[in-house]
């Protein structure tokens, strides 16, 4: 209740409107900003190129810079993909974790009730021990082997 109070007395009083004004405006100034980095960079790549131009010739300056530039955009796809790769990784691993916690969680909140009910321990106990003996299958099953392809 106390933040909800908080929040309609900021906007009431005005300061909530004082922050969304200072956000758009910090907004319009990097915008600006970055507009003006950009155009700086772009002089910045023009005069290397009339810098090496004038040192290796037209042809030889814009086959530099064409070839340059397609070198630097293939480093940054694949970076990208990597990093991707490993993200994707990473987010599996930590959903695999969720959903674990989340099975558990259910378990757990089912478990009295079904202690409570006809079946008692035996509806809990064979699951259970269903799911044991796949977790020991699974860790003594050994893993097909690549190089075999499947032939018998």
């Amino acid at each position: 209740m106390g933040l909800l109070a908080s929040l309609l007395s900021g906007f009431a009083s005005g300061e909530t409107l004082a922050a969304v004004r200072r956000a758009r405006t910090a907004a319009i100034v990097y915008a600006l900003a970055a507009l003006a980095a950009f155009c700086g960079l772009g002089f910045l790549v023009g005069a290397a190129y009339i810098w090496a131009s004038a040192r290796y010739g037209s042809l030889a300056a814009a086959l530099g810079f064409g070839v340059g530039f397609l070198v630097i955009a293939g480093l940054v796809l694949v970076i990208h993909r990597l990093m991707s790769g490993a993200r994707a990784r990473r987010e599996a691993k930590r959903r695999n974790a969720d959903m674990k916690a989340l099975g558990i969680t259910a378990a757990l909140a089912v478990l009295p009730a079904l202690l409570k009910g006809k079946g008692g321990l035996g509806v809990i106990l064979g699951p259970a021990m269903a799911l044991a003996a796949y977790a020991i299958y699974r860790e003594n099953v050994k893993p097909d082997d690549p190089d075999a392809g499947g032939q018998e």
